[in-house]
């Protein structure tokens, strides 16, 4: 007696409908990740953040209530009595993002001693400033740095003139007629093209 082989192959049509399937999922996944990011975005544009300061030796933080481009940021640190004597030196960590979307590395800045228990920094943001965050870290005589917060930018300050997920805010208008020549936002749509010709592309495979 004879016995065949009995072989087994996936049908092409099923095949072909479950990678269809499978892209459709994957790419709505994506497309609804950075939907999701953009609304994220939007909802913070032109809110001032500020960090919370008890227990960490600063008694207040004072700053303008925006930035500038071009003009002089300036941030004061006031210490309170019993952690002024203690005080080496006050750092000032800041970062500056731009209306075309990107941001500058973090630079440190050494605040200036005016008094035993007031320091101040500045700095002047560049010309399509968007806005500006910064932390501030403290050094005490013992080797200790106290870093306010311990991890990321606690402040953050809008500018009178930003560009945020294709919207423009701020009391001042000029830096739209500056920026016209570049097209604010594209990475988002960059990146849902990008998905969509990668789904073209398997698509057709």
């Amino acid at each position: 007696m004879t016995f065949g082989i009995l072989r087994h192959s996936a049908s092409p049509l099923m095949s072909d409908g479950y990678s269809r399937l499978y892209v459709r999922t994957v790419v709505l996944s994506l497309v609804l990740l950075v939907s999701m990011g953009s609304v994220a975005i939007a909802s913070q544009g032109g809110v001032n953040e500020e960090s919370s300061v008890e227990g960490t030796g600063v008694e207040i933080v004072l700053h303008p209530s925006e930035s500038s481009a071009g003009e002089v940021f300036e941030v004061t640190v006031g210490l309170n009595e019993e952690s002024a004597d203690n005080v080496t030196a006050v750092s000032w960590v800041t970062q500056v993002c731009i209306n075309s979307g990107v941001c500058y590395p973090p630079e440190t800045h050494s605040m200036i001693e005016y008094s035993s228990s007031e320091w101040k920094g500045t700095i002047i943001p560049d010309d399509t400033v968007t806005y500006v965050n910064w932390k501030i870290e403290i050094q005490w005589e013992d080797g200790n740095t106290t870093r306010v917060p311990e991890t990321g930018f606690g402040w953050k300050v809008w500018s009178d003139c930003w560009y945020d997920n294709n919207t423009w805010g701020g009391d001042s208008t000029e830096c739209q007629e500056d920026d016209a020549g570049f097209i604010p936002g594209f990475a988002t749509p960059l990146a849902m093209t990008s998905i969509s010709m990668a789904a073209l592309m398997i698509w057709r495979e």
